[in-house]
């Protein structure tokens, strides 16, 4: 178990690493730059940089944290990558459905694989699903999305890199904003940010900001209009 900084969760579990990039948002990814940095550290699991590569001995970790808690898979890869195996991706869902004192965040830029997979993945109600959407030209992963038989369906519009105008929400339980964050972070406008809050409460949804992102993170905070918003889901919410 490696406990987060991430807001909205409180671990992170890998039982795989590494990836490569699929659409703008993935342009300067966090996972790759700390891949590399732990491999340079010599970290056996990072053996590979950011390389994909399975950890089958890492599959049964949350069984062995008995404290309940919110749980970031793979926050170093993306389960619904092309090269991991179905059988693999099912290992984890059943290791999600074991352990279900645990509330598992499942997080992708590949619905359509998400999509493609869910008939044949064993959906329980402690795993949440959701699909990352940067600007408007990703907006159709919500649509796949929606069409998945996970309990809990949410959106992660970070790094927000453009308006998301008239979407349908319908369905979605949860919407994640925030900047991107570092080295030659892209600007996000606030427009942009109100814009999806307003599109949030007049459709019932829970929102959730996270950051304003930059170079400085902690000096431009996540305050929105005077105020922290970080409204949960209500199953979360009263977990």
């Amino acid at each position: 178990m490696a406990a987060s900084s991430i807001e909205w969760t409180e671990s992170t579990w890998n039982p795989l690493t590494g990836c490569n990039k699929v659409s703008p948002g993935c342009k300067h990814c966090y996972a790759e730059r700390m891949a590399k940095r732990l491999q340079a550290m010599g970290l056996e699991k990072y053996r590979n940089g950011f390389r994909l590569t399975l950890h089958p001995e890492a599959l049964e970790e949350p069984l062995r944290w008995s404290k309940p808690q919110y749980i970031f898979v793979n926050s170093m890869s993306d389960l619904f990558h092309k090269d991991v195996p179905l059988t693999f991706i099912q290992r984890i869902f059943d290791v999600m459905r074991r352990a279900h004192w645990h509330q598992f965040q499942v997080l992708t830029k590949r619905a359509e694989r998400l999509l493609e997979l869910d008939p044949v993945l064993a959906w329980s109600p402690n795993v949440w699903m959701g699909v990352s959407v940067e600007n408007a030209d990703y907006a159709y992963r919500i649509d796949l999305l929606r069409q998945t038989n996970a309990a809990i369906k949410f959106l992660s519009c970070e790094p927000l890199l453009g308006p998301l105008p008239n979407m349908n929400l319908q369905g979605i339980h949860w919407v994640i904003v925030g900047g991107e964050s570092g080295p030659h972070a892209r600007p996000m406008a606030q427009e942009w940010v109100r814009s999806i809050r307003d599109q949030c409460q007049a459709a019932g949804v829970p929102f959730f900001f996270k950051q304003w992102g930059g170079t400085r993170k902690k000096k431009t905070g996540r305050l929105l209009d005077n105020r922290i918003w970080d409204e949960l889901p209500r199953q979360l919410a009263a977990a």
